[in-house]
């Protein structure tokens, strides 16, 4: 276990001491409980799991750590399919920005997080990502980035059935994109950052898969 940071354990002690004391003695130990108590509390709040929000029962974090690099939170909301409520999906950026320009052009780790809220097949998911894609982009560029979309295809089809609380993680990392699952990997890494903008593109490109989820991924 961890050693108790010093400004907490000397509170602690602190507070045990008062109990014990009277007079002129327990008003000076009352002083230092206060004067040390602003400090112990935040490092206890910077200690705790942060979360930003909490979308359909999911708790999105305010801040991940990938590959050493700190990314924020830039924004999440909830997709739905008709009467369907498939996922949370959250956006994790080095900066934070509510320009798609901006994002897209950003460079470095980032990560793309969908939160199942369904059991939902592979197939499913996987056929409105790619169709997304596909309104994002002209056939030219689709053409080049053929090979590396078969690849994340294949990919996220062995996912099978997705099932309700799973949580999907792609991310750019070390100059390519890897997809895992409730953090163990899935397929091997597919290289290139071409791909995963054109996958930042199905949420926040000018024809999202979900306008309202673009709103929210932006920050809005």
């Amino acid at each position: 276990m961890q050693e108790a940071h010093p400004a907490i354990r000397k509170l602690l002690s602190a507070v045990l001491t008062v109990a014990t004391m009277s007079g002129v003695a327990a008003l000076a130990a009352r002083a230092m409980v206060s004067a040390v108590m602003p400090a112990a509390i935040a490092i206890l709040v910077a200690a705790a799991p942060a979360h930003a929000a909490e979308i359909e029962g999911v708790s999105v974090d305010d801040a991940v750590e990938l590959d050493g690099a700190r990314l924020e939170l830039n924004g999440a909301g909830m997709r739905t399919v008709y009467i369907v409520k498939a996922y949370v999906a959250a956006l994790y950026v080095p900066r934070r920005s509510s320009h798609a320009d901006v994002l897209l052009a950003q460079t470095g780790p980032r990560r793309l997080s969908l939160t199942m809220l369904a059991d939902l097949s592979a197939e499913w998911v996987t056929a409105r990502l790619v169709m997304a894609m596909r309104d994002n982009h002209p056939e030219s560029e689709l053409a080049i980035l053929g090979p590396r979309i078969e690849r994340l295809i294949d990919t996220l089809l062995t996912l099978g059935q997705t099932r309700k609380g799973e949580r999907i993680d792609i991310d750019f990392v070390s100059g390519a994109t890897r997809v895992s699952v409730d953090g163990h990997p899935l397929g091997p890494a597919i290289p290139g950052d071409e791909l995963f903008t054109a996958i930042l593109r199905i949420f926040v490109g000018e024809r999202p898969i979900d306008a309202e989820l673009k709103q929210a991924m932006l920050g809005g």
